[in-house]
């Protein structure tokens, strides 16, 4: 199936008499005739459900179309986009590990790992996605488990070299993450640029609505574990908090990353997302494909307005020729790349807060990539623990305003730019 098919009809398939929608299953046990049919569960001899802290058949249908979507062979769902980077990182890395990662990252990933996980013992460098390959070579460790980064750079709108990076973290063994959040796989499948594992916060596009929080991890059952078995013994030594499985041996490529993650992360830590959350992004996702190609031919113009205003001192966005990352998000979205713009307005901070009180369609709102108009001063807000060193490291200037284009007509928001512009002197 196509990628527009796959939105409707992958990953839940009913039978004779069966609902059309997935059905919600709010419940959080499952009932079985003998502890003998339970303990199969347990040991994970048998497939199926006993507690929705670990699965959930209303999110494993929803998590197998997004695997679709990629390109993967398993997927899970977490409860926000953070607990997805989170898993995914600490799925393979752990006290005295170290990971490389992309600098430009989201603001809430990167103090997730600058702060949070190295409280955790986890080491970080944090490279510029465009370092020379002197620069990403010297970021490897002995102790490396992984390199991360973002497909487009949220907001700093950097297109990341999926290929380049994929090829140097498989060069020292690891795999590459890549939250592809801003992309989606409508307009970007990392799996088949080299990349290892795939995040989301299905919150922004996928849901689309400002209806749920939400995330997901998706293998692409492509990594060679055991080929690497000293540099990951969580995959392929026994794991014996879960009766001595290797997950490794007993679920191979294809599914040992997302098993052990559910059946030892998700036990643990719980950070499962609700069935009802689960349906509710199903909703999203029907609609994705017809929404991002609204989105990014609305950008295109808004961004092509903003370039020729006088009151805009810069513009970043992906489709416009002159960007930086024009081409090389030409090679990787070529049929388009996100909704969401960046640029700055002369006279700096205190005239784009002018700009941003008089907007009327545009909302100022923490959210980003949804259907609405959103507006937002990553400095002020999102970006805010991050120093002024960090921020232009991370590609946030100071007067950067994020501008998330919705799905309303382009006339409506092209209107309302012009005259909230108006009233910056």
């Amino acid at each position: 199936m196509r990628q527009e098919t796959k939105c409707i009809q992958a990953g839940y398939e009913p039978h004779n008499g069966d609902p059309r929608m997935i059905p919600i299953v709010q419940s959080t046990t499952f009932k079985y005739d003998t502890s003998e049919d339970m303990g199969k569960l347990f040991d994970l001899e048998a497939s199926g459900y006993f507690y929705t802290r670990l699965q959930n058949p209303t999110n494993d249908y929803v998590a197998a179309k997004i695997a679709a979507l990629e390109g993967g062979s398993a997927a899970m769902l977490t409860s926000s986009g953070q607990a997805a980077n989170f898993y995914a990182a600490f799925n393979l890395a752990s006290a005295g590990d170290h990971i490389v990662a992309s600098s430009t990252i989201y603001g809430g990933t990167f103090n997730l790992f600058n702060v949070t996980m190295r409280r955790m013992g986890i080491d970080f460098t944090f490279v510029d996605p465009d370092c020379s390959d002197e620069e990403l070579e010297a970021a490897f460790k002995p102790n490396t488990k992984a390199v991360f980064g973002e497909t487009i750079a949220n907001p700093a709108l950097i297109v990341f070299d999926i290929e380049r990076f994929a090829n140097a973290a498989h060069a020292h063994g690891v795999p590459l993450i890549v939250d592809n959040t801003f992309a989606t796989p409508i307009n970007c499948r990392p799996f088949e640029w080299g990349a290892d594992i795939v995040t989301h916060s299905t919150t922004k596009y996928m849901d689309g609505h400002d209806a749920t929080v939400g995330g997901c991890i998706v293998d692409s059952g492509k990594f060679d574990w055991m080929a690497h078995a000293d540099k990951f013994p969580g995959l392929t030594t026994p794991d014996e908090s879960y009766h001595g499985i290797t997950y490794a041996e007993k679920f191979g490529n294809e599914g040992a990353f997302i098993t052990k993650a559910t059946a030892q992360l998700m036990r643990d830590l719980g950070s499962i997302q609700a069935p009802m959350n689960a349906y509710f992004l199903n909703l999203g996702l029907e609609s994705l494909a017809v929404r991002m190609q609204r989105h990014c031919e609305n950008a295109q113009k808004v961004a092509e307005f903003l370039e020729s205003d006088e009151h805009i001192s810069w513009v970043t966005y992906p489709g416009l020729k002159g960007d930086k990352y024009y081409e090389r998000a030409q090679k990787y979205m070529p049929n388009g790349t996100c909704g969401v713009i960046s640029f700055g307005v002369k006279g700096g901070r205190k005239a784009a807060e002018e700009f941003m009180k008089h907007l009327k369609v545009a909302i100022i709102a923490t959210h980003v990539a949804d259907a609405h108009t959103c507006v937002l001063h990553p400095a002020s807000s999102t970006h805010r623990q991050m120093s002024d060193e960090e921020l232009i490291a991370g590609g946030v200037a100071p007067d950067l305003v994020r501008l998330s284009v919705g799905i309303e007509n382009v006339d409506d928001i092209l209107d309302d730019l012009r005259q909230a512009l108006s009233f910056v002197k």
